[in-house]
């Protein structure tokens, strides 16, 4: 009984690999398109985010804060870590027009993807983003003393500040 069944997968095994490149060469493959020249963008859906408003009342502490967490709640992991560990970095030592450059670059602008390819400069910063963080930013991400960036920051640190 063993032996038939056996039997039977090596037989409908090397059945399934003769019939394989046949299989292949009827099936039309689909590729990715990215950003041909004649791709006309009309599958992009941009969902509209509502209009950046500013809080010019906001206490300095009650910003920081919520930078902070604006800075670890991104729509994508790789901003979620590069923002929140450049928040990490400096978001303490930011003057208040600091902070407003900080605030409006992320959260203005309606795809995260285009803060990622600014600040890795894949894509050039439109006029009105440019600026003292946008280049701060920039240089964070270039990484020159090499930090092994794998995850956002634990909260630890929000603690001995605090004290």
């Amino acid at each position: 009984m063993l032996s038939y069944v056996v039997a039977r997968r090596l037989v409908t095994g090397l059945y399934q690999a003769a019939r394989r490149p046949v299989v292949i060469g009827l099936v039309s493959s689909r590729g990715y398109r990215g950003d041909t020249a004649d791709d006309t963008r009309g599958d992009l859906i941009e969902i509209p985010l509502p209009p950046w408003d500013e809080r010019p009342g906001e206490a300095i502490d009650i910003k920081k804060r919520r930078l902070l967490y604006e800075s670890r709640k991104r729509g994508m992991l790789e901003n979620c870590i590069l923002l929140s560990l450049f928040a990490k970095r400096y978001l303490n030592t930011m003057t208040e027009s600091q902070l407003y450059q900080y605030d409006r670059l992320i959260n203005e602008p309606s795809n995260d993807w285009d803060i990622y390819y600014w600040a890795t400069e894949a894509q050039p910063t439109p006029e009105v983003y440019q600026g003292e963080i946008m280049d701060m930013l920039k240089e964070f991400t270039k990484n020159r003393n090499q930090e092994q960036r794998l995850d956002a920051p634990s909260l630890e640190y929000l603690e001995k500040e605090s004290q």
